[in-house]
């Protein structure tokens, strides 16, 4: 079961890598991120919390992704619950500070661009299947060919565009995020020499049955 918790623990630490890279870049003062722009925008309309917008939001994509036939696992509803859990805790806490000045928040920017970047590589790699925004983003560079980093700016970009019609707050940092994530991505996983294609990933009656026996994921 080593083999288990070691890709269980990766899982947890992406999904809160995660969590804190979209605060960095909240707090950077510059506009919403391109998802936090929806779901901001959502909060907005229904009372909601920026958190449980996420995981509403999450659930939402998850059936759009099995439509198209894309594999769900233990990481896809854990990225869509615990991301917006980690959040709401972040920002709670308050530990995270507002930036004023403009360049203070284009370094917290991309500061909080690469954590997401790192964050997705540890969770996808864990092979519990991509959370549901990552899955968008497999699904249309499998179907298309594209670069994962192209894939990754029309799904920001589409983001921001459904955001800002609902009312949610878009600024220079929300253009920056559209384009820069999917550029951290790219380069840190070519550093790292990963493509999220090769990944093979559980569905979640896998997992629940090779943790049930005592499996390790085979090579």
């Amino acid at each position: 079961m080593k083999g288990f918790w070691k890709r269980l623990g990766e899982l947890v630490l992406g999904l809160f890598l995660f969590a804190v890279g979209i605060v960095l870049t909240m707090k950077a003062n510059l506009g919403f991120s391109p998802w936090d722009v929806f779901h901001q925008g959502i909060s907005m309309k229904i009372g909601m919390s920026i958190g449980k917008v996420s995981i509403l939001t999450g659930l939402v994509i998850c059936v759009l992704v099995v439509l198209a036939k894309e594999k769900l696992g233990l990481g896809t509803v854990l990225n869509m619950v615990l991301i917006g859990l980690f959040m709401d805790g972040i920002l709670a806490l308050g530990a995270v500070p507002r930036m004023e000045g403009f360049w203070a928040g284009l370094a917290m920017m991309f500061a909080g661009l690469l954590t997401i970047s790192v964050a997705s590589y540890f969770y996808i790699g864990s092979g519990f299947g991509a959370g549901p925004r990552d899955s968008l983003m497999v699904v249309l560079e499998r179907r298309t060919g594209m670069a994962v980093g192209l894939c990754r700016i029309i799904v920001e970009g589409s983001a921001v565009l459904f955001g800002w019609l609902l009312g949610g707050p878009v600024g220079l940092g929300t253009v920056i995020a559209a384009f820069g994530i999917g550029s951290c991505i790219q380069v840190v996983f070519r550093l790292l020499k990963f493509d999220a294609r090769e990944v093979r990933h559980e569905t979640l009656d896998v997992t629940l049955r090779n943790l049930s026996a005592g499996w390790n994921r085979p090579d």
